[in-house]
């Protein structure tokens, strides 16, 4: 596989909104099931223990299930730094985040999962939430190369810091598959170097 099947230039599906600010790791993966060998079951316990004290959570929503872009709000994915947090949004589903801003090691481990953080202004952020929950079935649109998202007619602007996006676009963010695909380059390069050669 070539880094040309990693590239994430463009991602669209139904949208959820998560409204609030500051949820941190905890609440999107509540740290019992970090014990977890793999994380094969990790999305069914996304935001568990917020789903089972509100009802009403997007995520038990019906309307909602097969979305895969989330709108969160401001420092999401803050606190403490498990990977466990995207690993359980990308198994539930989740493609694509766009929010007021990040927890940075959040952002990082998003990125080495092929999962754009996006960040909007926050009247921008508000709009996007409300219209999804009045008509839940709209595509959203989210374009990383041209750091736009899109709903409806509307087309708004995002960012994101330069390196991960061009890691994204380029598809080289998941350092094992570049790695694996200059095996070539590197095997001559070590057949070079005198402290690998005849040992």
């Amino acid at each position: 596989m070539s880094t040309t099947d990693y590239k994430r230039k463009q991602i669209a599906g139904r949208g959820i909104p998560v409204t609030g600010n500051d949820i941190d790791t905890d609440r999107i993966i509540p740290a019992r099931f970090l014990k977890e060998v793999t994380f094969e079951s990790m999305g069914q316990h996304a935001f568990e223990d917020a789903r089972k004290a509100n009802p009403e959570h997007p995520f038990n929503q019906p309307a909602y299930q097969g979305a895969s872009v989330l709108v969160v709000g401001q420092n999401f994915g803050c606190g403490s730094s498990r990977e466990h947090a995207p690993q359980a949004l990308m198994r539930w589903g989740i493609r694509a985040i766009v929010g007021g801003s990040f927890g940075e090691i959040f952002f990082g481990n998003s990125v080495m999962l092929g999962i754009p953080c996006l960040t909007v202004p926050q009247a921008d952020l508000e709009w996007l939430q409300k219209q999804i929950e009045r008509n839940p079935k709209e595509l959203v649109s989210v374009d990383v190369e041209k750091q736009e998202v899109r709903l409806g007619d509307r087309v708004i602007k995002a960012s994101m810091p330069d390196g991960p996006r061009n890691q994204l676009v380029q598809g080289t963010w998941d350092s094992t598959a570049v790695l694996l695909e200059a095996g070539d380059k590197i095997e001559a390069t070590a057949k070079k170097l005198p402290y690998v050669v005849g040992f």
